[in-house]
């Protein structure tokens, strides 16, 4: 069992930066690859990164070169530094751990979420 702990999020401006956190207090996520999701109004949920155990990341097509992910395992967290805000990246953004990769891509777990935080971006 996995508890995840989201902080962070808020309303930004275009262009500006804010990072998310992804705590899993009394859990061992050294073992764990992990991911961040996010999903904007009327839209389905949107892979947005993930990094394997070992410290790789990867990223979807429409945060690359603006976002990273990272890990302290020594915290147990996972976060999400987000550059260059746009407009777009207006979501609710999920923390996911202990995902599948397949092909390169990560598959989140069903059972491991955080429990969301509203990213805003407006002028």
């Amino acid at each position: 069992q996995v508890h995840l702990v989201q902080s962070g999020g808020g309303l930004m401006q275009p262009g500006e930066s804010l990072t998310l956190s992804c705590a899993a207090p009394g859990s061992d996520i050294s073992i764990y690859a992990m991911g961040w999701y996010r999903q904007a109004p009327g839209k389905q949920r949107e892979w947005v990164a993930a990094i394997t155990s070992s410290g790789s990341p990867t990223y979807a097509d429409s945060v690359k070169g603006r976002f990273t992910i990272s890990r302290d395992n020594a915290k147990s967290t996972v976060y999400l530094q987000m550059n260059s805000l746009k407009p777009e990246d207006t979501a609710v953004y999920q923390c996911n751990a202990d995902g599948r990769y397949t092909s390169g891509r990560y598959y989140p777990n069903l059972y491991y979420w955080g429990q969301g935080t509203q990213v805003t971006v407006s002028s």
